[in-house]
């Protein structure tokens, strides 16, 4: 008897054949394949619901310079090559919505009024939801190769001029190159990270 309950194809897709890419070919990424994607990652766990996660896909010759005079040489040639590129950003006004995304607790957002509070807790959960975005490329059968390696401020200023979105991460998307993985590293063993008490 198997303690998952996710078979094993699925498990692989997912989990154990999957790698960080840093290759991609030229084949496009749809806007249905995304589509899959949010509607499989919205369901993401939050905080009251708050989905905070906001994605900006860089797809233009345009916007990709723009996007790469921001990001940190080593990452730059996949993410020039990447068909698409996910800013993943957190929505600091994210209270806004919660009033239609808990309809129950209509005077919810109030409880976000401080700016400060309402910026740790829409990134925190965004990062929630950034686990997620990347299991759901990988359901879409598509390489994710996600990247803190770039000028976040510089995003943000680039792309998000109104000051209420925060760069995260960027993950590039696309069909995995021939060469797109390097060999896995070794993770740590359940007993060195997993505790109970």
């Amino acid at each position: 008897m198997t303690s998952l309950a996710l078979d094993p194809a699925a498990q692989d897709l997912l989990f154990h054949e999957a790698h960080t890419a840093r290759a991609f070919t030229d084949e496009p990424v749809t806007d249905e394949q995304i589509a899959a994607v949010y509607d499989l990652i919205k369901l993401a766990p939050t905080a009251y619901n708050s989905s905070p996660l906001r994605i900006t896909l860089i797809r233009s010759a345009e916007a990709k310079q723009r996007l790469l005079r921001h990001v940190a040489s080593g990452n730059q040639r996949q993410t020039a090559e990447a068909p698409v590129t996910a800013i993943l950003s957190a929505d600091l006004d994210f209270h806004e919505k919660l009033p239609r995304l808990v309809p129950a607790k209509p005077t919810l957002k109030d409880a976000f009024a401080d700016a400060d509070a309402r910026a740790a807790s829409a990134q925190l959960n965004a990062g929630l939801q950034i686990g997620y975005f990347v299991l759901g490329v990988r359901a879409a059968g598509l390489a994710a190769g996600p990247m803190s390696g770039f000028d976040a401020a510089g995003v943000d200023k680039e792309f998000f001029g109104d000051g209420r979105q925060r760069s995260l991460v960027l993950v590039n998307i696309g069909r995995p190159a021939e060469s797109a993985f390097a060999p896995r590293q070794p993770r740590l063993a359940a007993e060195e990270a997993v505790t109970s008490l």
